[in-house]
C-alpha cells in the first residue's frame, strides 16, 4: 500500500482487538493500540484514522469511544467494529438494543458497496460475535444504514458526509472472507486523509 499509514485502535479490553492490529499490520499500516480508559480524544484526533475495537458490554462500558467518535467523525477517518459500531450509532443518536445472541455465527451480508464495503463481494460472508445491535428504525438522518442481513439487521453504517464506517460483524475473523478488503478500504482512506 505504499506509505505507511499510522492508525489508533481504542481497545474496548477485547481479545478481538488485536486480531485486528495483526490484521492492519499485514495491509501495511502501522497502529498504536490504547486501552479506552488510557487514552484522550486529544490523543487520537493526532492519527490517520481511529479504529474503535469490539469489546464486552454496552456503548456506556466503552470508555472514549463515543466522545471519540463525536469528536473526530468529520476530521479523522474513523472505523467501529462491532461495539465501536455500536458507539457509532449511539454517537449520533441511534439506539442500541438486545437482539437473538450470535455468538461465532456467520451470516450473508448485503450491501451498498459504499465506503468501506466498495468493491466488496455481494453478498459476502462475515462472522457475528454480539446480543445487541444498532435498532433500524432509530438511525438518525446522518447515519446511512450500508449492510444488512436477510431479516433486515443492520450490519454496517456510515456517515452520510464523513470518512465514519461502523461494521457489526467482525472483519478481523477468518470466517469473514472480505474481511481484508474491508480493513484496506479503511486504510486507503486514513492515508487520503493524512496526505
Amino acid at each position: 500500500m505504499g506509505d505507511s499509514v499510522r492508525l489508533a485502535v481504542v481497545d474496548n479490553y477485547d481479545s478481538f482487538t488485536y486480531n485486528l492490529v495483526q490484521y492492519l499490520a499485514e495491509l501495511g499500516a502501522e497502529s498504536d493500540v490504547f486501552r479506552n480508559d488510557a487514552v484522550t480524544v486529544g490523543d487520537l484526533g493526532a492519527y490517520a484514522g481511529v479504529v474503535i475495537s469490539p469489546g464486552p458490554g454496552i456503548p456506556a462500558d466503552a470508555g472514549v469511544s463515543t466522545e471519540a467518535i463525536r469528536a473526530l467523525s468529520g476530521k479523522t477517518p474513523i472505523l467501529g467494529v462491532c461495539l465501536g459500531h455500536q458507539c457509532l450509532g449511539e454517537a449520533f443518536g441511534g439506539r442500541v438494543i438486545r437482539n437473538e445472541p450470535a455468538h461465532g455465527k456467520t451470516s450473508w451480508i448485503r450491501h451498498d458497496n459504499s465506503g468501506v464495503l466498495a468493491g466488496v463481494s455481494d453478498p459476502f460472508e462475515a462472522t457475528r460475535y454480539h446480543s445487541l445491535i444498532v435498532e433500524k428504525g432509530s438511525v438518525p438522518d446522518d447515519l446511512v444504514v450500508t449492510a444488512w442481513t436477510a431479516d433486515g439487521t443492520v450490519m454496517g453504517l456510515r456517515h452520510a458526509r464523513h470518512p465514519t464506517y461502523g461494521v457489526q460483524f467482525h472483519p478481523e475473523s477468518i470466517l469473514t472472507k472480505e474481511g481484508k478488503k474491508i480493513l484496506a478500504n479503511f486504510i486507503r482512506r486514513a492515508a487520503r486523509s493524512a496526505a
